[in-house]
């Protein structure tokens, strides 16, 4: 497993991670025995960062994450949180006192004194630009309750917007085969400033596996049924906010790609992005211990050739340019 680095994260990162939102909730059922599976058999494949946030399961992803770790002392496991969506998406609810709340209890799940990283939990736009904002959280940072600070988001203005600011760690965004903005202007500004770039739904919430049918149904607490139109949240958090008719056959070309290179859709499109200069982790979640493995093998793939870059773009501006390109 590759390890990569940012100026302002200030630590290596496993250039796959691991994103935990499925081990909380919205994803089906996982029992806490078939989480902890999927987190050891990560840690066993090289990964050493986990992404989770408070409202994953209303904590239980984090409380998972710290009870394992807890068993597991001496692990070097980064863990990266997220906070502001416990409470109405109102810009004055993001205040010191709110945040000393929030990392408090997250502290208490995940069982530590100082949290890795904390990142807004894709806030409201105006949050981005408040200068009050980040002198709290820089406070966060000089009392010790957590190491650094981070922000996940929806829009690339916002990201820019983060990133400009001197005391941004990294910046969590959807970014992936079906989602390619970003590319344009977030990643060149994050290299520029040494801002790590998270790079979340890298599956597009499971397409890019090339395993779903038009007929395909999930589960009634899968935010896959739910969220589908943005009934529940951002709607560009479920398959990228990609028409899921149309991603089934985008992903079907895929899979016809990542074939012509040997490799399988997952891994492919998670090697793809793992290899673009600027990213230095990618997140992708994983129910059971065969779809861990899987994903983290990723991080040990071989370099693509060029061409297969140009292929991604080209699926893309025929499937999806139009609808999401401008959206977020």
């Amino acid at each position: 497993m590759e390890l990569r680095n940012a100026a302002r994260i200030g630590t290596d990162l496993s250039v796959i991670g691991l994103g935990t939102w499925q081990l909380g909730a919205d994803w089906g059922n996982v029992s806490e025995a078939d989480a902890r599976a999927v987190l050891e058999a990560s840690v066993e494949a090289g990964v050493t960062m986990f992404d989770t946030a408070d409202v994953y399961g209303d904590g239980r992803s984090e409380q998972v994450i710290g009870g394992y770790l807890a068993d597991n002392p001496g692990h070097n496991i980064f863990v990266a949180t997220k906070m502001g969506r416990r409470e109405a998406q109102d810009p004055e609810n993001f205040t010191l006192a709110k945040f000393r709340e929030w990392t408090d209890r997250s502290r208490t799940n995940l069982r530590v004194d100082t949290l890795d990283l904390v990142q807004l939990h894709c806030p409201p736009t105006s949050v981005f630009s408040s200068d009050a904002v980040y002198d709290a959280l820089d406070t966060l940072v000089d009392e010790g309750a957590i190491a650094r600070y981070g922000v996940s988001v929806e829009r690339v203005d916002e990201a820019l917007a983060a990133i400009a600011r001197a005391g941004t760690a990294s910046v969590q965004i959807i970014l992936n085969a079906f989602r390619l903005k970003p590319i344009e202007r977030v990643l060149p500004a994050a290299i520029e400033a040494g801002v790590a770039i998270i790079a979340r739904v890298p599956l597009a919430s499971g397409l890019l596996s090339g395993k779903y049918t038009r007929e395909t149904t999930f589960a009634a607490n899968d935010h896959r049924t739910f969220n589908r139109n943005g009934e529940a949240f951002d709607v560009g958090e479920t398959f990228s906010g990609v028409d899921f008719e149309k991603g089934v056959s985008a992903a079907h070309e895929f899979a016809e790609l990542a074939a012509s290179v040997g490799l399988t859709p997952s891994v492919a499109a998670l090697a793809w992005l793992a290899q673009l200069d600027g990213v230095t982790t990618v997140i992708p979640g994983a129910r059971n211990v065969d779809q861990a493995r899987a994903n983290a093998a990723a991080g040990g793939a071989q370099p693509l050739p060029t061409e297969f870059g140009g292929k991604v773009s080209e699926i893309y501006d025929r499937y999806f340019r139009e609808a999401v390109h401008e959206r977020w």
